[in-house]
């Protein structure tokens, strides 16, 4: 096999482990339909990332157009009244969009006090910290982003060392 075959189908190899696994298309389109009702900006113009972290994860919506401060402007409200409404055990947005069963929702919102949830904003967008030292909700907080990346994938990816302070892929 010649080498670059070979580093060919290794490539393909790890890039389809990583890959999240298929998901209905119907459901992706309900649950954008539902999601252009709650999120104010543009799926198509942003960038959804779920980073998991040792001590819960960071969540990132982040313009696709570093220029566009519309887009940039909207992440940033919505981001700031989640990280708010988080803190006060209020998922009801999440809810609307994935449903009352998605992974990891209920936990969060009994919690509390118990995750705090840090707003900040990046150059192209903004994120939410999600922080606790409760391993059954650092749990419950990668199911909840291991579920966003589900039934967002169209319009979200996971994080990685390089995501942090607005670092796109």
């Amino acid at each position: 096999m010649n080498k670059t075959l070979l580093s060919t189908v290794l490539l393909l190899s790890v890039t389809t482990a990583q890959a999240i696994p298929p998901v209905d298309p119907a459901r992706l389109d309900e649950v954008q339909e539902r999601g252009s009702h709650v999120m104010p900006f543009a799926l198509d113009k942003t960038l959804h990332v779920f980073n998991k972290t040792e001590t819960g994860g960071i969540q990132q919506v982040i313009s696709k157009e570093a220029a566009d401060s519309e887009q940039i402007g909207l992440a940033r409200s919505h981001l700031s009244q989640l990280a708010a409404r988080f803190a006060e055990g209020d998922f009801s947005g999440p809810r609307r969009i994935h449903g009352d069963d998605m992974p990891g929702v209920k936990a969060l919102a009994s919690a509390a006090g118990k995750v705090g949830f840090v707003y900040r904003e990046l150059p192209n967008g903004a994120e939410i910290e999600y922080r606790t030292e409760d391993k059954l909700l650092i749990e419950a907080i990668h199911s909840y982003f291991d579920a966003q990346l589900s039934d967002h994938a169209r319009h979200a990816v996971p994080g990685g060392h390089g995501m942090h302070h607005g670092h796109q892929p």
